[in-house]
C-alpha cells in the first residue's frame, strides 16, 4: 500500500531504470519494475508469499502508465522490456476479472493508461498480437446477454460466454474500461477495429443495464464516435491531437 502511494510521484519512473539482483523463485529480471510486476502476478495465488497477495502493486503498475516512459514499458516498446519476452501489459490484462476488486481496479487502470499510447493501438488491438487487448476490455463489460448476429463479429474470446456471466459490479471499474474504449477510438485504426468487432453492441447493453449517469455519459460518447462517418481526409496528425483534446476538455486523464 505504501509503495502504491509513493508511486504517484513523477519519480516513480526511476523503477524503469533501476536494476537489482534477480530474486530467486520470483523473477529472473534485474529490472525493478519487472520484479514488482512479477510479484504482482505471483501474488494472485500466494505463489511467492502465502501471507501477501501484492494486489496493490497493480496501482504501482498503473501509475507507471501515467508517464510516457511507463507506457513504453507497458506496451513493450521500451528497449529494456521484459526479460522473459512477455509484454508487461499482457501480464496485467489477465486480471481484469479477478475475484478481488483491488486487483481488477488496478488492472483496468493500467489498460486505460496504456491506451494513451496511440502509436501502439494497432499492435494492442491485433488479435494475433502478444497483448490482444480488446477482449480484456470487453469481457468485464459483458453479462449474459444475447447479441444475435452482432455477436458473430465480437472477438472470439467473448463470443461464447455462459448465460450466467456477470458484468463487473464496481461502477468505477466499468467506467474505466469504457474510457479505455473511448481512448482506443481516438485513432482511425482503433475506430475501425471497434466498429468491425461490434463494440457498439456491448456499449449499448452497458448503457441499458448499468444505472449510473457517468457510465451512461461515456457510453453515449463512444456511440457518437463509432456511429459517425469518417471525414474524407484525415491525417495522423489530426488523430494524434485527439488524446490531448480528450485529456483536457473531456476530463479523461491518466488514472491512479
Amino acid at each position: 500500500m505504501l509503495l502504491a502511494n509513493i508511486s504517484k510521484s513523477p519519480h516513480a519512473t526511476t523503477l524503469l531504470n533501476l536494476t537489482l539482483k534477480p530474486v530467486p523463485n520470483l523473477s529472473t529480471s534485474s529490472l525493478a519494475a519487472t520484479q514488482l510486476l512479477d510479484a504482482f502476478v505471483r501474488g494472485a495465488s500466494g505463489g511467492y508469499n502465502a501471507r501477501a497477495n501484492f494486489d496493490h502493486l497493480s496501482y504501482v503498475i498503473a501509475d507507471l502508465g501515467a508517464h510516457a516512459a511507463g507506457r513504453a514499458y507497458l506496451v513493450g516498446t521500451a528497449q529494456h522490456g521484459n526479460d522473459d519476452g512477455v509484454v508487461p501489459l499482457a501480464k496485467v490484462a489477465v486480471f481484469v476479472e479477478h475475484g478481488r476488486a483491488v486487483r481488477r481496479r488496478g488492472a483496468a487502470a493500467a489498460l486505460k493508461n496504456a491506451a494513451f499510447e496511440t502509436a501502439a493501438h494497432a499492435a494492442l488491438l491485433d488479435p494475433h498480437g502478444v497483448v490482444n487487448l480488446l477482449p480484456y476490455v470487453l469481457a468485464p463489460l459483458m453479462g449474459g446477454e444475447e447479441y444475435g448476429e452482432e455477436g458473430d463479429s465480437l472477438p472470439d474470446e467473448v463470443q461464447l460466454l455462459p448465460p450466467d456471466k456477470q458484468r463487473e459490479t464496481e461502477v468505477d471499474i466499468v467506467k474505466t474500461h469504457l474510457e479505455t474504449l473511448l481512448l482506443l477510438s481516438s485513432t482511425r485504426h482503433g475506430r475501425e477495429v471497434l466498429r468491425a468487432k461490434s463494440v457498439y453492441a456491448v456499449v449499448r447493453e452497458v448503457h441499458l443495464q448499468v444505472e449510473d449517469e457517468d457510465v451512461r455519459e461515456v457510453c453515449d460518447r463512444i456511440v457518437q464516435v463509432l456511429m459517425r462517418g469518417e471525414p474524407e481526409e484525415e491525417g495522423e496528425g489530426q488523430e494524434g491531437s485527439k488524446i490531448e483534446e480528450v485529456d483536457s476538455d473531456e476530463e479523461i486523464v491518466d488514472v491512479l
